[in-house]
């Protein structure tokens, strides 16, 4: 019964590209929704694992309910852009920005909120009417009207990349919509965060934000996997579909942060006594994925 239910968390959903709000989330051959688990080992694997963090464990920064008063996770909203207002942030890094407009509605879900000061403050709203994704990143309200530090948007039909060397909503110039765990929804890769990355990154991401050319530290847009010796069956039904998806799909490092953190969308059917148990694997169980086919 516990192997049925983490094969269902899988498959939710069905197709061959995940979906929301009828939109595909990104064509089926976009490296979100690419398989790694019968690609290489890259030949540096031992050698990125270690600097991420061999003993680390891996943590689900996300799940159900609140913590310290805000939603465990990144949220996001799907709009009719039809009858959403429009609008064109103030934007701190404006050189590497979309300048939009961009659908926020009043209610728009904030990463971190009610904190102003606290985490990323993402904000991600799909337009159901155009498959059109819009990220931003430290949204905040002003005197007049929404700024931002940066913002992104995707045609959730194509597999365009960011020019080279521009960031996004996300520090490797990456979508993070589609790397996040998303309950009933697991047909893809995953997001992850390192404590310390490289001055570099390799596709799919077009940024970096480091300073060191230490070639012992992941670049970012690394695709790591568990291990398919892995013994998944001891873990609970939620657990145990995240950890088979990180053997199918592998997750994608996007951001700097505390190793090993899973990044997904809250909702209130995770348990978060699940998820807690994904504590068990730690960084020994990971190898990195030579994705050199993938592009």
């Amino acid at each position: 019964m516990r192997a049925l239910l983490a094969l269902a968390l899988l498959t939710i959903g069905g197709g061959s590209v995940p979906v929301i709000g009828g939109c595909p989330v990104f064509p089926a051959n976009n490296p979100w929704n690419e398989r790694v688990d019968t690609l290489p080992v890259a030949k540096n694997s031992a050698a990125m694992i270690r600097a991420i963090g061999l003993d680390a464990p891996v943590h689900a920064d996300f799940g159900s309910g609140l913590y310290d008063g805000q939603k465990i996770g990144i949220p996001y909203v799907v709009v009719s852009g039809k009858s959403t207002p429009k609008v064109h942030p103030a934007f701190d890094y404006a050189d590497e920005s979309d300048k939009g407009p961009y659908p926020i509605p009043n209610d728009v879900p904030i990463e971190g909120d009610p904190h102003p000061d606290d985490g990323d403050r993402h904000a991600l709203v799909v337009d159901r009417d155009t498959c059109t994704l819009y990220e931003l990143y430290a949204l905040h309200r002003t005197g007049s009207g929404w700024a931002a530090g940066s913002g992104a948007i995707w045609n959730l039909r194509s597999n365009a990349l960011r020019p080279a060397g521009w960031t996004s909503a996300d520090a490797a110039g990456l979508p993070i919509l589609p790397g996040l765990a998303r309950y009933g929804d697991l047909q893809h890769a995953l997001r992850f965060t390192a404590e310390r990355t490289r001055r570099a990154y390799i596709y799919p991401a077009r940024h970096y934000a480091s300073d060191s050319s230490d070639p012992s530290l992941p670049p970012m847009g690394l695709r790591v996997r568990l291990k398919a010796s892995f013994d998944t069956r001891g873990f609970p039904p939620q657990a145990r579909a995240v950890l088979e998806t990180l053997k199918r799909y592998g997750m994608i490092l996007a951001d700097n942060g505390s190793p090993w953190y899973i990044s997904g969308a809250p909702d209130p059917r995770w348990s978060n006594d699940d998820l807690h148990s994904l504590g068990r694997v730690t960084g020994r169980d990971f190898e990195v994925v030579d994705t050199s086919q993938l592009h």
